[in-house]
């Protein structure tokens, strides 16, 4: 329910507004820099989170927020400048205190998969800068997210680890 006490409606995915890249995120090698692709999960997270009460009211009325905890991106095909993109958010999972969350940057007319990024974000008190539970509204709000969202298969790059993959040399050949 909002603070309203109107039930939410969530779609699954949360699809965020479109944007487009601009020239001041193009770097050096002529396409988007990394840095650019964390601006727009971040707008993204901002829209869906909205819907569930955690939007930047939330911080001055109840004097908590969330912050990222940890995060893994993969980049998977360039955006160069002036490209239209749209950025689609996944709530994996939420308890008493932490969200799990998986997001999707794709080129709005082609379709493509540009960048994924997987994060957990926990919720802070700000008084106190530790992590609390949520309200009760807002978990419930969570919940109705969490089912919606849980209803969409589990995404293939979910939990990947970082590090090179070495091939396991034949024994026999082994130096």
């Amino acid at each position: 329910m909002s603070d309203t006490g109107v039930p939410i409606l969530v779609f699954a995915p949360f699809v965020a507004s479109t944007a487009r890249v601009e020239p001041a995120w193009i770097d050096y090698n002529g396409h988007m820099n990394m840095a650019y692709y964390h601006v727009l999960f971040d707008r993204a997270v901002e829209e869906a989170f909205a819907l569930v009460g955690l939007g930047q009211d939330y911080v001055s009325e109840r004097g908590a927020s969330y912050f990222t905890a940890e995060l893994h991106t993969r980049y998977l095909r360039e955006l160069t400048v002036n490209t239209a993109v749209r950025t689609t958010v996944q709530l994996v999972d939420a308890d008493d205190r932490r969200i799990h969350v998986y997001f999707e940057i794709h080129h709005l007319e082609e379709g493509w998969t540009a960048a994924t990024c997987e994060m957990l974000f926990v919720h802070v008190d700000l008084a106190i800068r530790k992590a609390t539970p949520f309200p009760d509204d807002i978990r419930a709000n969570l919940d109705i997210m969490r089912a919606s969202h849980g209803a969409m298969p589990r995404p293939a790059g979910i939990g990947r680890t970082i590090g090179v993959r070495r091939k396991v040399a034949d024994p026999e050949t082994r130096h």
